[in-house]
């Protein structure tokens, strides 16, 4: 189910949630302009069709002691699916690494990492990541400072091509 699809009312939910995923039902039924039974229903069903995959807490690494981050480009030796699909179960199961991304051109996957301390991020790049099946060249480049981190969609821009196209 595309997100044209979906009903102003719906849009305007997961953009409410996106932004304040604690408020109460009875606040994002108020902030929609709906009663609180059928919002909460609404919220449900975009739960169910898998709109909403989660609640998260947005954590500060670096309050935790994650003071280093990491893009890491890495080339596989094979790009055959059974090998594709092996790197990223892997990379699933590297708590340092935080997202995976598959990329098509010179470089097969970007993972971002997160680790406490280079030494801890230099330990994972050797005895793990550049020694694992498949891994034919690493390149890391270390995050010097975010200048942006806004997680979620720009509903905005949603609405806008939907007004345009209809």
């Amino acid at each position: 189910m595309a997100g044209s699809k979906l009903d102003p009312i719906d849009r305007h939910i997961l953009a409410e949630l996106q932004a304040d995923g604690r408020m109460t039902n009875v606040e994002l039924a108020k902030r929609v302009g709906i009663s609180a039974p059928p919002c909460l229903r609404r919220v449900r069903t975009l739960e169910e069709a898998g709109y909403i995959r989660g609640y998260h807490a947005d954590i500060d690494a670096r309050e935790l002691g994650f003071e280093v981050q990491v893009f890491a480009m890495v080339r596989l030796q094979s790009q055959a699916e059974a090998d594709l699909s092996a790197f990223e179960k892997r990379c699933r199961a590297w708590p340092l690494v935080r997202e995976c991304h598959m990329l098509n051109g010179e470089i097969d996957f970007i993972l971002k990492c997160v680790a406490p301390d280079l030494s801890t991020f230099q330990s994972f790049l050797t005895a793990e990541l550049t020694a694992a099946d498949n891994v034919a060249s690493v390149k890391t480049s270390l995050v010097i400072r975010c200048a942006k981190d806004e997680p979620g969609l720009p509903f905005d821009v949603l609405e806008a091509r939907l007004t345009r196209n209809a």
